[in-house]
């Protein structure tokens, strides 16, 4: 035996454990390196008015927590507004319930020619096996339901401390990172940070500010229509079509529309109408212009950034999939140098005719 082998193996079944070890911790601690990273684009989005709040005499602390205070109000007027509306929905579908039980069974009896009864059928199901296993099992569920609201609510304590921190402590943090770097280093991390910070935070702000728009022009029109629960449906609106890229706005018109439609289906077709009409105006108008010292993401670019955010992170992917997205384009805006485009086939035949005529007016030009 060659006397290198015994060392080697002995090197690798080290290198082995060593591995398996740090897959074990690195399994373990996951859980924590996501809330982190959903922190730290928390600190990004927010870092822009602590800086601005700081710059005015405002202690770094305070100046965090009021900002904190301002999102977690505005998140709870959010709560409020639809937590009011669920529950009048589902009042409102209990005190009806027995009227919609009345009408399916007399359309079961004219088309089919049944002879059911309400009364047979409350039986039927009062006494029936599947009932009362279902509520067995969601009787033992009750215990796993309010473990997973439980670490759901340290979940959401820890991001919020951990983002507490960061934005609190920001620039102390960068001298703490520039301090284990050379001085040709701590320039391009310190650029690199300013540039996520902007990005993050003027790509948020910005969509704040559009679904702040959204809810009015929104609200302006649910109360020209007489739709129930104008304000909450107006914010529900607001945020989920800026937050939620591509779809989102069709998946917030769809609430509106289905609740204007109980009380006219004219009122849903004008809901569905402006949705569809506002989409283009702010696609085309409103997002151009506001976007224009941030950010502007391609449609495209964010719903496929939601889609891989998702297949590698699940929900925290797609969270956080935007922010990255406009960050990242921040950092190849800054350091990719870039090049106008001379060659006319590159623009396109429109472009391209547009181009040949304007050089024709020119020549005749010249020899006029």
């Amino acid at each position: 035996m060659p006397r290198w082998l015994p060392r080697a193996m002995v090197m690798a079944l080290a290198l082995l454990g060593a591995f398996q070890l740090a897959n074990w911790a690195f399994h373990q601690v996951i859980g924590l390196l996501v809330n982190i990273l959903i922190a730290f684009f928390g600190a990004l989005a927010i870092e822009p008015a602590v800086d601005w709040m700081a710059a005015r005499g405002v202690r770094r602390g305070i100046a965090t927590g009021l900002v904190f205070l301002s999102v977690l109000a505005a998140g709870g007027l959010f709560v409020v507004l639809l937590g009011s509306l669920l529950v009048d929905q589902i009042t409102t579908i209990g005190r009806n319930l027995p009227n919609y039980v009345d009408d399916v069974v007399l359309w079961l009896n004219q088309t089919f020619g049944t002879d059911l009864s309400v009364g047979k059928l409350q039986d039927n199901v009062l006494h029936s096996d599947w009932l009362r296993n279902y509520v067995q099992n969601q009787a033992s569920n009750v215990w796993g339901l309010s473990g997973a609201v439980l670490g759901g609510v340290f979940q959401l304590f820890t991001i919020t401390l951990f983002t507490f921190y960061f934005a609190a402590d920001g620039p102390r943090l960068r001298r703490a990172l520039c301090s284990v770097l050379p001085p040709s280093r701590q320039a391009e991390v310190l650029r690199a940070w300013e540039i996520a910070v902007a990005k993050t935070g003027g790509y948020l702000y910005s969509r704040a500010l559009m679904a702040l728009i959204s809810a009015i022009a929104h609200y302006v029109l649910f109360q020209a229509l007489n739709v129930p629960y104008a304000p909450a449906l107006a914010v529900w609106v607001g945020v989920i079509s800026q937050f939620i890229p591509t779809v989102g706005t069709y998946l917030a018109g769809a609430l509106p529309a289905l609740i204007a439609f109980t009380e006219d289906p004219w009122d849903a077709v004008w809901v569905l109408g402006f949705v569809v009409v506002y989409q283009q105006f702010e696609n085309y108008v409103l997002q151009p212009r506001i976007t224009a010292k941030t950010v502007d993401i391609h449609p495209a670019v964010a719903f496929g950034s939601v889609i891989a955010g998702t297949a590698l992170l699940g929900a925290v992917g797609a969270l956080v999939a935007i922010p990255a997205t406009a960050t990242l384009q921040g950092f190849l805006g800054a350091y990719v140098k870039r090049y106008d485009v001379t060659d006319p086939r590159a623009h396109g035949p429109q472009r391209r005719r547009g181009r040949s005529l304007v050089a024709r007016i020119r020549r005749r030009l010249r020899r006029g």
